[in-house]
């Protein structure tokens, strides 16, 4: 059964649950950088993304910590939505807006970046939105119960 423009369902069996993250199944996902909100970020440029699994990751201080399962359910997550979709592109997306806690900055960086790293060495194209700013965003995202999936361990 076709789900939209690019990408194909393959049924529902291995749910799991993640680290606090909202993931997105988009036919277009853009970005625009708008404000920077750390002063060390580097320089950020836009950028056009296409059949994409988008994590919008809010990461605790708890999930930062070494022995944290938080990244590996990260990893395991947007790997099984991305095979529902059949595509291979996840775009991973710093949002600190799930939740009342945050983890310093560098420590949320890191995570992404393991994540980023073992996403790659499985096969998948991975981009990171620009870390340290405010986006304007530009999503198209077709109506189906599995393009949009909160989880939270």
């Amino acid at each position: 059964m076709s789900l939209g423009l690019c990408g194909n369902f393959s049924g529902l069996s291995g749910l799991g649950v993640a680290v606090r993250v909202l993931f997105w199944y988009c036919d277009h996902f853009n970005w625009t950088p708008a404000m920077k909100t750390l002063e060390d970020a580097p320089a950020a440029v836009a950028a056009e993304n296409d059949c994409c699994v988008v994590a919008f990751v809010h990461i605790e201080p708890a999930d930062a910590e070494s022995g944290s399962s938080a990244e590996t359910k990260l990893v395991k997550n947007a790997k099984w939505l991305a095979r529902k979709w059949d595509v291979k592109r996840i775009i991973l997306h710093s949002f600190t807006h799930l939740g009342e806690n945050k983890a310093q900055p560098q420590q949320a960086r890191e995570l992404l970046q393991r994540s980023h790293t073992r996403l790659t060495d499985a096969g998948y194209e991975v981009t990171q939105t620009p870390y340290g700013y405010f986006l304007d965003l530009a999503i198209k995202a077709p109506g189906h119960p599995l393009a949009r999936v909160y989880k939270q361990f």
